[in-house]
């Protein structure tokens, strides 16, 4: 059994996401491609970080943009060619940055050679490899019924139904995206193929999506919280870490990932940090770490029934009890991932902090502080190092995200359950495509992205808001999280890497504080989230040898470390304080 208990590179690894479609374009199509992240590789080497997680390139017909694969040993032609990804592996390499794969394998592409196959006839070898069930009856105009009563992710039913073959086959996200078998012990086999061509291939390892809903409930019984008016999900209810789930991790991991020294990580829904230990503790030889949605809910309303497409304000005590508990439940135990955005989720500076234009770093660099200045492994997604924000397009025509469309045509164009501009606030807010217009990278047309036309639009404020500004400007948000990643894995490692977790003032519901505590030395994270003033007293600070090592504030290292601290609007410090 191993013991991931010790210090390893994949603790201090500082990762970066990216989702390849709207990074960088090389060739004028307005998609962005392989060849184009080989382009900014530099960019990112100067950033610091030394880990890419690369969303999916494979052969996908784009149903749920790359995440319904339809040939898991091909790159996705608008992506490029296998050389292509060879030579910006090598590329990578050469700078010193490791490539994470996002292995998608709860489902595959209804166009995947397994499922073409599978449809033929129910008497075939590949039929077991999907899950598939007779009709539970009839309608009353004789029309035949789901199995069961599963609604899928993106709104409707998890199941479509096979005239040819007069079944039902699962889908617990988009119809073209049929979920895997995994009970039988064939498709876990091709899993494990497929896994060790990309290690063979010299991948770094893999980000594994939605991975702990692999396993389904015997007898597959009917969802009691299902409400067909409120596009709801089975899978928080029915479906999350089912019974063989750590089994067939366990499995995965012994017959790939323990031969190579790589690197992992789990997407998982609805899992608390007691489920977590099991999955990543440091001896369980399942995972290294997982992707928890705690704090991705904080601003969606639980009484609604909607989930993510309903909204609350954020409570800062409720962020820091889910954070918190996440950082002292796993000490000792588990290892964490530290993330505020990826490709599912809205803009971290419009979401949790201020992007108004004179609040927009400021909200910025605090947030960086307080993730980063945690144990885990933290996440960087493409554009936040220098703050983009959310979008507000004009229609819903001009949106390509599956799951936005298909809430807006629920809820508006079928039934008429809210009006239009009340499903366009909601995407304006919790959208995926917020996260998905293309990398600002300068304020020229295309915004640097692409020399054409842009597969979806840009954000407007892309000639104000652009990495170029960022890089060129010393006190951009740009370059705070370079010194934030600077200072991870370099001055600061073993104390903001490994150093125990202790949280301060838990009921403040206007500033965020806690200490890290090393041998022999202490940090503290001080983050004012609001626009306001505030003072606040510390013990640790009273009488101390403490140096303010970072702040947003370019004075503040000349402010006395007193017990009492006055806090600027969204002010943010990292003090290293002597024993």
């Amino acid at each position: 059994m191993a013991d991931n208990s010790g210090k390893t590179w994949w603790k201090e690894a500082v990762v970066y996401q990216i989702w390849p479609r709207s990074f960088n374009d090389s060739n004028g199509d307005g998609i962005g491609d392989i060849p184009g992240i080989t382009e900014r590789l530099p960019y990112l080497a100067d950033l610091g970080i030394n880990v890419i997680w690369l969303s999916p390139v494979f052969a996908s017909p784009n149903d749920d943009m790359g995440y319904d694969i339809s040939d898991y040993r091909a790159i996705m032609p608008e992506f490029g060619t296998m050389d292509d990804f060879d030579q910006m592996l090598e590329t990578a390499h050469s700078l010193g940055i490791k490539i994470l794969m996002d292995l998608v394998v709860n489902h595959s592409s209804d166009e995947h050679e397994w499922f073409k196959k599978a449809r033929a006839s129910r008497d075939n070898d590949y039929r077991d490899y999907y899950i598939w069930r007779d009709s539970s009856g009839v309608d009353e105009d004789g029309k035949p019924l789901p199995p069961n009563n599963w609604g899928s992710e993106f709104g409707g039913p998890a199941w479509e139904y096979d005239e040819t073959t007069d079944q039902w086959y699962l889908h617990m996200f988009s119809r073209k995206q049929p979920d895997l078998n995994w009970e039988n012990p064939k498709v876990r086999q091709e899993i494990f193929d497929l896994v060790t061509f990309w290690l063979d291939k010299g991948v770094d390892g893999f980000r594994l999506d939605a991975i702990n809903i692999i396993s389904k409930p015997e007898g597959l019984p009917d969802d009691p919280s299902v409400d067909p008016e409120k596009h709801s999900s089975s899978i928080p209810f029915v479906i999350t870490n089912g019974t063989k789930v750590h089994e067939w991790m366990h499995e995965l991991n012994m017959e790939t990932f323990d031969k190579y020294d790589c690197m992992t990580v789990g997407e998982m829904s609805a899992t608390g940090p007691e489920e977590a230990v099991q999955f990543s503790g440091f001896t369980t030889d399942e995972l290294h770490m997982i992707f928890h949605f705690e704090h991705m809910g904080l601003d969606s309303d639980p009484d609604t029934g909607m989930g993510k497409w309903s909204r609350k304000p954020v409570q800062l005590t409720e962020m820091k009890e889910i954070l918190n508990t996440w950082q002292t439940e796993l000490d000792g135990k588990a290892w964490g991932s530290l993330y505020w955005n990826n490709h599912d989720q809205p803009r971290v500076v419009s979401r949790f902090g201020n992007d108004s234009p004179e609040y927009r770093e400021l909200s910025g660099k605090m947030l960086a502080t307080v993730l980063h200045g945690m144990q885990g492994t933290p996440y960087i997604y493409q554009g936040e190092e220098f703050g983009m924000t959310n979008v507000q397009f004009d229609s819903i025509e001009d949106y390509k995200d599956l799951d936005s469309i298909n809430f807006y045509t629920d809820m508006v164009t079928e039934h008429d359950r809210m009006s239009s501009d009340e499903a366009m606030a909601l995407i304006y807010a919790k959208g995926r495509d917020n996260a998905r217009t293309p990398v600002q990278w300068s304020a020229d047309a295309g915004a640097g992205f692409t020399s054409g036309t842009p597969w979806i639009g840009l954000n407007e404020n892309y000639t104000e808001i652009n990495a170029a500004e960022a890089v060129e400007r010393e006190d951009s948000l740009w370059h705070y999280y370079r010194q934030l990643v600077a200072l991870r894995r370099g001055e600061l490692k073993d104390l903001l890497v490994y150093a125990s977790f202790a949280p301060l003032d838990p009921e403040d519901s206007e500033m965020y504080a806690y200490e890290r505590h090393g041998e022999g030395e202490k940090l503290l994270v001080v983050a004012n989230f609001t626009d306001g003033v505030l003072t606040r007293s510390y013990e640790v600070l009273e009488g101390a040898d403490a140096q303010v090592v970072l702040s947003n504030y370019a004075d503040a290292t000349e402010q006395s470390a007193e017990a009492e601290l006055t806090l600027r609007p969204y002010e943010a410090r990292i003090y290293r304080i002597a024993a």
